[in-house]
């Protein structure tokens, strides 16, 4: 049984997840909230496996799903999080997995209709993996991902290895002793990726989630 804690300030919308989900045989919802001070207290006191939590939500009607997934991220890492959000925008899926993509997962609300969907993506950030939802990153590489061609499709094995380790939230550290591999050979192998996807001109954090997604992306259209 999955325990979740659903953070949504509209009234109707959170009782309209809590029909959807309380269909679900291996779903307990352990408690509603409406904005972000209750849902970090619900968390606390709940201790649940994931959180399906809005973008914006009282007090600011700003970031606060991503504030609470970071926190968690910080707080409680053992519980996944699922963000919900009505824009198809990319900052905010950066701002999410900015901290690493496991255990998190970014969708748009219209995947509301889709039951099966979103408890997928439950089951997912549980188990330590990422969803991203396919329209965020068409909106992210723009007409790149619009092609029939994987934008991966030219990077080498090594390279892949390495995109796959960077998708865990590993830094480059971490990824050299997972491969076996010097950090000087990580570093390049990591630039010579980001030059392929066409990610060579930005912030280097925005780089490595720019080309998480794209990763995610892909694994996702082939399975």
């Amino acid at each position: 049984m999955i325990r979740i804690v659903v953070a949504e300030d509209s009234l109707l919308v959170r009782e309209g997840i809590e029909r959807l989900l309380r269909k679900q045989d291996d779903i307990d919802i352990v408690a509603l909230c409406a904005d972000l001070p209750d849902l970090l207290a619900a968390v606390e006191e709940h201790r649940p496996d994931a959180v399906l939590t809005d973008i914006r939500m009282p007090p600011d009607n700003t970031d606060e799903g991503i504030v609470a997934a970071s926190k968690l991220r910080e707080l409680h890492p053992e519980i996944g999080v699922v963000v919900l959000s009505q824009y198809i925008e990319p900052s905010y899926a950066i701002q999410l997995f900015d901290g690493g993509s496991n255990g998190r997962a970014y969708l748009l609300k219209e995947r509301l209709s889709d039951v099966e969907q979103l408890t997928q993506a439950l089951h997912e950030v549980i188990n330590g993996g990422s969803v991203i939802d396919p329209l965020v990153v068409e909106s992210l590489v723009d007409a790149r991902s619009r092609t029939k061609h994987s934008p991966l499709e030219h990077l080498t094995p090594r390279e892949l290895e390495v995109l796959s380790e960077i998708a865990q939230g590993k830094n480059n550290a971490a990824v050299a002793s997972s491969l076996v591999l010097s950090e000087r050979a990580v570093e390049k192998h990591i630039n010579s990726l980001f030059s392929k996807l066409g990610l060579g001109a930005e912030p280097d954090v925005h780089r490595r989630v720019k080309a998480v997604l794209l990763y995610l992306a892909d694994r996702a259209a082939t399975t």
